[in-house]
């Protein structure tokens, strides 16, 4: 089930949107040569330099490379750029392999809990009050809408930017659609994931009373929560 925008996006955007899901769901293996500009200006109804600066966007996420007389081809994924916050979106379009959402796991497991660690100890009095109107938020509309999705990837966000690490900081974007995404997935199945808003409260409070332990803690078992029911939604 794909993910509809709510505004309607650029005709390069949407046209490199459609290339990178068929990308990166295996509908245009690696090594293959996708369609060529003309082909692909005549289906959309829009000019080969439309279609070139969506090639550009592809070409900037490590997916493709174009040669003259060859064409452009899909690039190997080892080097695809897979913490691009819109390929990771791609990615869950349809159903993300069960070895790259470990992956996943497994690096936001390495990045936020010492990020919450680190958090507790330099977190400053406006991120505090963010990060509370970001729990409102979530409770208010939940996590199963697109309100509530968004004060969860801003709860994450101040996280890291209270780290006062601008290295952590960078990771904002990756890290922020990997939380949307992969909760945006938990909701698709017929099962409901289990409510986070407890361990989200715990969070918050550990990083209010600057108890870095507490924090880093309720992170992993955030994240471990968050893991199973991914994994419960791909198999189910």
């Amino acid at each position: 089930m794909a993910i509809k925008s709510e505004r309607r996006e650029p005709s390069h955007t949407l046209i490199a949107r459609d290339l990178g899901i068929a990308i990166v769901t295996g509908q245009h293996a690696p090594g293959s040569i996708i369609p060529g500009e003309i082909d692909i200006a005549a289906r959309r109804g829009v000019s080969r330099s439309v279609v070139r600066e969506a090639l550009r966007m592809l070409s900037a996420k490590g997916l493709v490379e174009s040669r003259p007389k060859s064409g452009t081809r899909v690039r190997e994924r080892a080097q695809w750029n897979l913490l691009d916050p819109d390929l990771l979106a791609w990615m869950f379009e349809g159903e993300p392999p069960a070895s790259f959402v470990r992956a996943l796991f497994q690096l936001r497991m390495i990045v936020e809990p010492a990020a919450a660690e680190m958090a507790a100890l330099s977190r400053q009095p406006d991120q505090l009050v963010r990060m509370a109107a970001a729990l409102d938020g979530m409770a208010t509309h939940g996590l199963d809408t697109p309100d509530g999705q968004a004060a969860d990837q801003a709860f994450h966000n101040t996280i890291l930017e209270a780290t006062d690490n601008e290295l952590l900081v960078s990771l904002s974007g990756s890290i922020g659609a990997a939380v949307r995404w992969t909760t945006i997935f938990k909701f698709r199945g017929s099962r409901r994931p289990r409510d986070s808003m407890p361990q989200h409260r715990r969070l918050y409070d550990a990083i209010a009373a600057r108890d870095a332990a507490t924090a880093r803690d309720a992170t992993i078992v955030l994240l471990q929560q968050a893991h199973e029911d991914t994994e419960r939604s791909l198999h189910g």
